[in-house]
């Protein structure tokens, strides 16, 4: 995911209603009295920056990827330093992502009660945050895991912060697809950090999750797509029409679910992988078809039922990859 978490992303749960007077006056409130900032909110916010629901999702797509380059179980500790070293990377992405957004983030209900926006973390605060994790982070990897996953790491943060949030999320509708690079990257990271080296192997299913973010996120955002709007960011479900989006929709899910195939024909994977797949995209690619035709009937609001595809994008992600880690074991 960078472990950034452009690519996999978990749902926050948000008071709607809030609005932009509701964000700022809380970040009045809080930044007057310091009382109102005790040290058990300031801990809870400054782990809320990282966003750990999303990160747990990343490490999905990498430990397994372990499990694959080692054919077997993978040094115990090296997947503990992995991981650890990814939560930060991941947490400094994340967290200097809000620095930046803080602005768009006040204006948008679901994101209106971050830390940067309440005033539980102050801007200063978040991006010295940030910032430290992303030096940790890369040196962590340097030296406990090898350089090759310090460098695939600090690239795939600086991707996310760079190129997706400051230059690609305001500007362009394509903003996910390129975006979504970043979000790619633990793969192989996972790969590296047992064979600090590539393969095939990684580079597949690298595509496989660039080509699973655009329909994984696009659903979201035809849900909040009015707070997109409110803020001037063109997501797709903001600028075309539920049929448009349903329809690149099916085209990244077709393009997904062919290329999860090629790891078996190539000789990495086996039967069990390959089971899991298919049964696996061929329900992907029901939820998809079922989306596309509720929207070709018109169907809005809760009658387009967009969540369904969005909700098991996570499961299919989740269920690949742990076949992924599996199917050593059966060979």
């Amino acid at each position: 995911m960078s472990l950034s978490g452009v690519c996999v992303t978990a749902v926050e749960s948000r008071p709607a209603g809030g609005g932009t007077s509701h964000a700022l006056g809380a970040v009045g409130e809080l930044e007057a009295s310091p009382a109102h900032r005790p040290f058990g909110a300031r801990v809870k916010a400054f782990v809320a920056l990282t966003k750990p629901r999303i990160i747990e999702l990343l490490l999905i797509t990498t430990v397994p990827v372990m499990f694959l380059a080692e054919q077997g179980v993978p040094d115990l500790w090296l997947v503990l330093h992995t991981c650890f070293a990814g939560y930060l990377s991941a947490g400094g992405a994340n967290a200097l992502n809000m620095y930046i957004d803080r602005d768009i983030d006040a204006l948008m209900d679901r994101t209106s009660q971050r830390p940067l926006v309440t005033g539980m973390v102050s801007p200063r605060e978040g991006l010295v945050f940030g910032l430290a994790l992303a030096v940790v982070s890369t040196l962590w990897f340097g030296v406990f895991v090898n350089w090759l996953s310090a460098w695939l790491a600090l690239g795939a943060l600086l991707f996310y912060v760079v190129v997706y949030t400051m230059i690609l999320k305001r500007r362009t509708a394509q903003n996910i697809v390129w975006g979504g690079i970043a979000g790619c990257m633990p793969v192989l990271i996972g790969w590296s950090s047992v064979t600090d080296s590539m393969s095939w192997a990684a580079v597949i299913l690298f595509l496989v999750i660039f080509f699973w973010t655009p329909p994984h996120y696009w659903p979201l955002s035809m849900k909040v797509k009015d707070d997109y709007a409110r803020v001037g960011v063109p997501m797709l479900p903001v600028i075309a029409s539920n049929k448009v989006v349903a329809r690149q929709i099916v085209l990244y899910s077709w393009v997904m679910v062919a290329v999860s195939l090629l790891l078996q024909p190539l000789g990495y994977t086996g039967w069990f992988y390959t089971a899991v797949a298919l049964v696996t995209g061929g329900w992907w690619l029901w939820e998809a078809h079922a989306l596309q035709n509720r929207a070709r009937s018109g169907e809005t609001g809760a009658g387009l039922k967009e969540m369904r595809l969005f909700h098991w994008s996570i499961t299919y992600v989740s269920l690949l990859f742990v076949a992924v880690a599996v199917d050593p074991f059966l060979r």
